[in-house]
């Protein structure tokens, strides 16, 4: 890692999270092909396009507008940068990524600025529309599928995605509330939510599990992963990298298990009269790499950062 590229995003007030062993780990290539899949602010993006040289391209991708917005600015001043809006589920469908990419990464979960802005609703200390869309040109708001959802529905969202184990009582209390009151605020959610979690000696706020958990379903942001780690190993071009940043349990072990489905041999059944012939997609690049003390103590995100990479193995 350049010691100024660091310098500059802290002089700019954003710290990219394991900022060091991503761009270590994309091994960038100055006339490579990289794709971001997850653009955010472009905290990642901008230390590949540091490294790039004349010939190199960055493609970045985001569902939020706000983040294409940003991405486009970047497009403008520098004709290496081109930018799609749309999940990275769909990179294998942007013509310029089927063309092969030497490394793609994907910062997952929601990032800093949409937790900052009290408007995009994903934050329980910030009161604020009930929306949560990561993309709000597109689909269902937060407020909108807790207006019509079940409470057997809204439980087995709170548990599935946020293993929330009061979930059927959170949400008999949601659908309680909303038979008095429409629902459209962070704030009456979490204050619903607490109203039957009592906090106790937890320095976790009791609506915590229950916004990531309502978040990640009406984003289909696990769905978007599994379809994304497939798309991004079909583009990926022999030898290029993956490096998937996860911030949650569920989302760590689905690329955990995609990785390894096709980077090691499944164990053998004795039973089978002939062995099933494995031929290996990926190389595993080490296990799970987390940030340094250093660093989570600079940036507490990176408490909760586990990052992975993986090389798409030579034909």
């Amino acid at each position: 890692m350049i010691g100024g590229d660091r310098a500059a995003h802290e002089a700019a007030g954003h710290l990219p999270v394991l900022y060091n062993q991503v761009i270590d780990g994309l091994n960038v290539k100055a006339d490579g092909r990289y794709l971001d899949g997850t653009f955010g602010r472009g905290g990642h993006a901008k230390g590949v396009l540091a490294r790039l040289g004349p010939q190199g391209l960055l493609l970045v991708m985001d569902k939020d507008p706000e983040a294409i917005k940003v991405a486009q600015e970047l497009q403008r001043e520098d004709a290496r940068v081109h930018v799609y809006h749309g999940s990275f589920k769909d990179m294998s469908s942007w013509g310029m990524a089927r063309e092969g990419i030497d490394g793609i990464m994907l910062d997952l979960g929601v990032s800093s600025p949409q937790l900052d802005v009290a408007e995009r609703g994903f934050s329980f200390s910030k009161d604020g529309p009930l929306d949560m869309r990561m993309d709000t040109t597109s689909g269902q708001s937060a407020a909108q599928w807790i207006a019509t959802a079940s409470d057997t529905e809204i439980a087995d969202v709170l548990f599935t995605y946020g293993e929330e184990r009061q979930s059927r009582k959170i949400a008999r209390a949601i659908v309680a509330e909303r038979a008095r009151n429409e629902i459209t605020r962070t704030a009456q959610l979490a204050s619903i939510i607490a109203a039957v979690m009592p906090r106790g000696d937890s320095k976790i706020h009791p609506a915590t599990r229950s916004f990531q958990a309502i978040r990640i379903f009406i984003n289909r942001e696990l769905e978007d992963l599994q379809d994304g780690l497939q798309a991004a190993v079909d583009v990926l071009k022999p030898e290029g990298r993956l490096a998937v940043i996860s911030f949650h349990s569920l989302e760590d072990r689905i690329t955990k298990q995609f990785f390894n489905k096709l980077a090691k041999a499944p164990p053998t059944d004795r039973r089978m009269p002939v062995a099933v012939e494995f031929t290996p997609t990926l190389k595993l690049l080490g296990g799970a790499q987390k940030g340094t003390d250093e660093e989570i103590k600079d940036n507490a995100r990176a408490r909760s950062a586990v990052l992975r990479v993986a090389q798409k193995v030579a034909a």
